[in-house]
């Protein structure tokens, strides 16, 4: 498990760092334990008896005790290990194997007895090992590493750490003071669940893009056949129809566009326990995980995704595309967390201006909070398209009370919280449940036509 790596002048430049020691003089590094307290008492209480009674054959006994004493003392080194954390990756995907590294430096000329290190772990990381302490045995000049491997349960930061060590030295007869590492903060994305969607977007507004449009221009959709006009390419022309007309005519296409996805997270209430990557997830995990989920979707399709937390703070992530935006929207979804009990959202701050006209408005909520509902009712009423995604998966098993009453009241639950999901369906937002790949394709079909038939409606 040990590792050692004869590397004096990293060992000098960690020892001259301040996490791990400096250049502390003996009596500020290291502090005498209980062996060298009886090593001394031992000595002391022989010759004081000798001199005492007489007997000087006891200093005979008590020399080995000083000589042993006084020539471990005179190896004792001048400086506390060095300790540095490092992770064999930057970030991981929850459920992940996760390598980490402990290095142990000595800086002394001379060899520590055994340095002794524990590393406090973070709830959702599991180590081997991990609940003990570890002795490692470092040479003059070199660094031993400490290997742990484990896996990462659940998505979110983990402090991995802070790491203590205690250098023993001189026959076990010096400690040195704690020498701590800060903890190391490990990045867990969440696993994404695969998101697919066949449908056509309600309103494709960009430039280029892989969705159909509704405006003419260079792309792969038919939109009809129409008279030759000045600009229009020679590959163009429909040669059927022009000779039966005797005039030129040309196929005109529909325009390929890109769309905006605002992917809406109602971090209101959290309910459920969360089990990790192994377990049941809470209605948390599967907001997030499904939010991952649809913004890599868009994102590898073109689309500009942007990202809001509705909750006790409104975080805003601006629209974009590309692989560099999937990689911060990963990065802002760590930070999710749900709203305290005294929180409230500032309602003069979040609202339909938020949201583009032209966006898709999806709503990742569990419908646990008449504020919810209010909020997708404006969005509703602004003529935003929105599409509710229930993440509370298991009503009939989440919040049941306890009690004689606990099952009457569980019901009545229920029956409101389907009231509430009719009268949203009646102001046109449509609630379906969250179910993996291909499960929000037919309400968003539903929503491209509604946006269709309001266009020809104008």
């Amino acid at each position: 498990m040990a590792e050692r790596r004869p590397s004096p002048r990293a060992a000098e430049r960690r020892a001259a760092a301040p996490r791990g020691g400096g250049a502390r003089s003996h009596a500020r590094a290291f502090e005498p334990t209980r062996a060298l307290g009886r090593a001394v008492l031992v000595a002391g209480v022989l010759v004081f008896v000798a001199v005492l009674i007489g007997r000087f054959d006891l200093v005979v006994l008590a020399t080995p005790f000083a000589l042993g004493t006084a020539l471990s003392l005179l190896r004792r080194p001048g400086r506390a290990p060095t300790l540095e954390v490092t992770a064999g990756e930057p970030f991981v995907v929850e459920g992940a194997e996760l390598d980490v590294s402990v290095g142990v430096g000595n800086p002394n000329p001379g060899g520590f007895d055994l340095v002794v290190v524990r590393l406090t772990v973070p709830r959702w990381v599991r180590l081997e090992h991990s609940d003990r302490p570890y002795a490692v045995g470092v040479d003059p000049g070199t660094i031993a590493s400490v290997d742990l491997h484990g896996r990462v349960l659940r998505w979110g930061r983990h402090p991995l750490g802070p790491v203590d060590a205690h250098g023993f030295a001189a026959d076990g007869l010096l400690i040195s003071r704690a020498v701590q590492a800060p903890a190391l903060p490990i990045k867990a994305y969440p696993a994404i669940e695969h998101f697919d969607a066949a449908e056509a977007m309600p309103r494709a507004a960009g430039h280029v893009g892989g969705h159909r449009s509704r405006r003419p221009g260079e792309g792969g959709e038919l939109a009809g056949v129409r008279r030759f006009g000045s600009g229009d390419r020679l590959r163009r022309i429909d040669w059927r129809v022009s000779l039966r007309t005797r005039e030129l005519h040309v196929v005109s296409t529909l325009s390929d566009r890109d769309a905006e996805v605002v992917v809406l997270l109602d971090a209101l209430h959290e309910a459920g326990r969360s089990g990790g990557i192994d377990g049941r997830a809470s209605v948390l995990d599967t907001t997030v995980r499904a939010a991952a989920g649809i913004a890599e979707h868009y994102l590898r399709r073109g689309d500009r995704v942007a990202l809001l937390q509705y909750g006790g703070q409104i975080r805003q992530l601006r629209p974009a595309s590309g692989r560099r935006h999937y990689m911060t929207t990963l990065e802002w979804l760590l930070d999710i967390a749900p709203a305290q009990v005294a929180d409230e959202p500032p309602p003069s701050v979040f609202g339909p201006h938020m949201v583009q006209h032209n966006a898709l408005v999806m709503v990742l909520t569990p419908l646990l909070d008449p504020r919810s509902a209010s909020m997708l009712a404006n969005l509703a009423r602004a003529g935003r398209f929105v599409v509710a995604v229930d993440t509370l998966t298991e009503p009939s098993a989440a919040l049941r009370g306890t009690g004689p009453w606990g099952s009457v009241a569980h019901r009545l639950w229920l029956l409101e919280r389907d009231s509430v999901i009719g009268q949203l369906r009646e102001h046109g937002v449509p609630v379906v449940p969250w179910g993996g790949a291909g499960s929000l394709d037919e309400v968003l079909r539903g929503v491209a036509r509604v946006a269709l038939s309001r266009t020809v409606t104008k």
